[in-house]
């Protein structure tokens, strides 16, 4: 079994939080990592007994518990978490709820208010290249320490964006497999979460929707366009992708502003969590479909988005993440801040670098007065390469699967 990168923080929370809740879309392994932890006892809403009885007495079905204790699929039985709440104002012993769901608690206001100052949230998203390679890297500390090797061991880098990250999908060389997996994923996903955490009124116009932002991964948010491609009110449309997001499926990235007022109110872009969900809607399955790809770029700028996001949730210098775009054009894919300095990412889908593929972050270092501390161009080679300074910035060339 593969080890992930959280269960060591994981643990360290479980000594201070009286529940934890790991969180991520279905298939990450949620359920796996919790099972993990040294906990005996276990139970499922899977489970149709379990799931009535909770939801017909949750107060006497947190009482009969034996604990501590994992609750798998939580997010079916909302109701548990005010007689969870009520438990912990009587015993706040560390670590006796460990909680698993498929979706994102902050999504879910009355609840994540109930149990405000009780529980520590844990995003679990699927594997990153480090835990495929079991390394014990993190992308986001390598790039903010400035601690980079010399050169990286060579992979197959479109094997890993056409398959995605999931734990099931690792073993699977088939491609008639493959694709079956990935369309059963997005029905299950569909019929079980979704439906059941959102008011889809029509299933039909919500995987338009799917679809529909799989060809716009990596770009801004145009919700007029998007209303106007799928045939869904600005309402609807703004309740879908809030599901989206909350299920893990998508993300938004907001543009970097050194006015968090400003960048509050600028359009977000959007991408898909993951590359393989990402290839199967585009209909990418093998390596010289990629390489021939109008999507290359976009599907390379997606996977490092998801490196970093996975990275973040286990990162010593956690960062915030954002892109720089100026209204002429002139764009920086990621932007990491750590509160104190600034790195700059540049995605490139080529085997080679040019000092040209710098001028964006070299415009941006002269305007970032002094703030920006390195600037990156990541490329499909295995080699680090320093490009040398401008002002006061240190640029370099790595590879975009840095930290395998």
């Amino acid at each position: 079994m593969i080890k992930r990168a959280l269960k060591k923080d994981i643990l360290m929370y479980i000594k201070h939080f009286p529940s934890i809740l790991i969180t991520g879309a279905r298939q990450v392994g949620k359920s796996t990592l919790a099972m993990d932890l040294g906990i005996d006892n276990y139970v499922t809403f899977d489970d149709i007994t379990t799931y009535e009885s909770a939801k017909a007495d949750p107060k006497s079905f947190i009482m009969s518990l034996k604990k501590p204790v994992v609750i798998d699929e939580v997010q079916k039985v909302p109701e548990i978490f005010v007689a969870i709440k009520e438990h912990i104002d009587n015993d706040r012993t560390a670590g006796t709820f460990i909680l698993t769901g498929s979706s994102n608690l902050q999504g879910f206001k009355e609840i994540s208010d109930s149990l405000a100052g009780r529980i520590g949230i844990i995003d679990l998203y699927p594997f990153n290249l480090a835990e495929c390679y079991e390394k014990d890297t993190n992308l986001i500390d390598l790039l903010l320490l400035d601690k980079l090797p010399t050169e990286v061991k060579e992979i197959d880098f479109p094997k890993h964006v056409i398959k995605g990250g999931f734990p099931e999908v690792q073993t699977i060389e088939e491609q008639k497999i493959l694709y079956l997996w990935f369309s059963s994923y997005i029905s299950t996903y569909i019929e079980r979460d979704a439906r059941d955490l959102g008011d889809i009124r029509n299933l039909d116009s919500f995987m338009r929707l799917y679809k529909s932002l799989a060809f716009r991964s990596a770009n801004l948010t145009n919700k007029a366009d998007i209303s106007k491609e799928t045939g869904i009110d600005n309402k609807t449309l703004d309740n879908y992708l809030s599901l989206l997001k909350n299920t893990y499926q998508i993300g938004f990235l907001t543009p970097y502003f050194r006015n968090e007022l400003k960048r509050l109110t600028k359009t977000p872009k959007v991408y898909l969590c993951d590359t393989g969900i990402l290839c199967h809607l585009l209909r990418i399955t093998e390596t010289e479909q990629l390489m021939n790809s109008e999507y290359k770029g976009m599907l390379y700028e997606s996977f490092v988005y998801s490196e970093l996001l996975k990275a973040n949730t286990y990162a010593k210098n956690k960062v915030e993440i954002s892109f720089y775009r100026t209204s002429d054009g002139k764009e920086i894919d990621f932007i990491l801040d750590n509160g104190s300095s600034l790195s700059a990412i540049e995605i490139k889908s080529a085997k080679t670098v040019t000092m040209s593929d710098f001028k964006h972050i070299k415009y941006f270092a002269e305007s970032a007065k002094g703030l920006l501390k390195t600037g990156y161009v990541m490329y499909n080679g295995n080699k680090v390469l320093s490009f040398g300074e401008h002002a006061g910035t240190k640029l370099y060339a790595v590879p975009i699967y840095l930290g395998t």
